[in-house]
């Protein structure tokens, strides 16, 4: 069953040039595992965490550091969440999210589908 849907577009130069205005935020939005991606790449990440806080709902106070996009070779990429994100995610009944994420010409893009198991 489906609990909710999200999507998120981010302009990667655009993206890049608040990270460049704002060093801090390299830290506070990522992962200390993702903070070594290409750029294209953690716009991607960051439309994937806002698609995931929309598919919850988009509530105040969950942590960007709560949620980690992991990609495994030759399959979708997966969402690992921990903390606030998690805990909204429990208080939803959510069992799993399905994540889709790209980014070509200058965009980066995500679609989240957060899924519970049926009653």
């Amino acid at each position: 069953m489906i609990v909710g849907v999200g999507i998120d577009v981010v302009d990667v130069t655009r993206f890049v040039a608040t990270l460049e205005r704002a060093p801090g935020l390299l830290e506070r939005l990522f992962t200390p595992d993702e903070r070594h991606l290409p750029p294209a790449s953690l716009a991607a990440r960051f439309a994937a965490k806002e698609a995931i806080a929309k598919s919850l709902g988009a509530p105040a106070g969950m942590s960007w550091q709560d949620a980690t996009v992991r990609r495994v070779p030759g399959q979708q990429p997966v969402v690992e969440v921990v903390g606030t994100v998690a805990a909204r995610a429990d208080e939803l009944g959510v069992a799993r999210f399905h994540l889709s994420i790209s980014h070509d010409a200058g965009i980066a893009s995500a679609v989240v589908v957060a899924e519970r198991d049926p009653v």
